[in-house]
């Protein structure tokens, strides 16, 4: 079996939204894809190859692999039929019944953690989980960037528990419309390359632990366009073509 066919079947899957079954005939057989897609999920071969992609995409432009700084924010998803009863939950403000992912990025967008929990999860408690697993795996971020859903007693927990500044970055009310929130901006432009990935505008997964495979399959993707670009297509991280000749 070459590998390199089952990294691209799972890719294709990730992006289009397809199911597996739905997988075209010029991958591997379903069964097989999904079967390396579990195993990898759970023997944590994921998590290395997107740390270690995370790692050279900072060293290309001449940062430390080990990130300092970091954004946390939320995101609720509606839960497909797949989603149990039992992890999902229902988000009054967002008026969203399903999953939410809890997420921290670096500077640069490059994701750092991820945790998914019911949508019915606070943001602040999703938020403890989020800072202790980024703690338990990076170590060298001392400083989070956050809304204002995350001020309160979360920040003096986050300096005492994970060792953690927590700086809360405010909208300026005075302002109507969309406005660019400094540092807040860089992780949602994070959700935005996900949700490009069709399997990740819902939550597909039975479990959990499989949407977080997704995202950093969605992520391993993107990484790797951008460590070796196809010049003749648009980089999903920078500005549209159209924009390009306009200027």
């Amino acid at each position: 079996m070459d590998l390199r066919d089952v990294v691209n079947a799972i890719l294709y899957l990730i992006r289009t939204g397809c199911s597996w079954r739905q997988l075209p005939h010029d991958f591997p057989a379903w069964q097989t894809v999904y079967g390396y897609f579990s195993r990898w999920k759970n023997d944590g071969t994921v998590a290395k190859i997107h740390d270690a992609l995370r790692d050279q995409v900072r060293c290309q432009v001449g940062r430390q692999p080990g990130p300092t700084a970091g954004i946390i924010d939320a995101q609720s998803l509606r839960g497909a039929s797949t989603v149990g009863a039992e992890t999902r939950g229902y988000d009054a403000g967002k008026k969203v019944n399903g999953r939410k992912r809890h997420i921290v990025v670096d500077t640069m967008g490059l994701l750092l953690a991820i945790v998914v929990t019911p949508a019915s999860v606070q943001d602040r408690d999703g938020a403890k989980l989020v800072l202790n697993l980024l703690r338990s795996t990076l170590s060298s971020v001392v400083k989070i960037w956050a809304d204002g859903g995350y001020a309160g007693k979360l920040i003096s927990w986050a300096h005492a528990t994970v060792n953690v500044t927590l700086e809360i970055v405010k909208r300026n009310d005075d302002l109507s419309g969309f406005v660019v929130v400094p540092r807040r901006w860089v992780v949602e432009r994070t959700f935005g390359w996900l949700v490009t990935c069709r399997r990740l505008g819902w939550d597909y997964e039975r479990l959990p632990e499989t949407h977080v495979s997704a995202v950093q399959w969605a992520m391993i993707g993107l990484m790797v366009r951008r460590l070796a670009p196809d010049k003749k297509r648009r980089r999903p991280w920078g500005p549209n073509r159209v924009m390009e000749i306009a200027a």
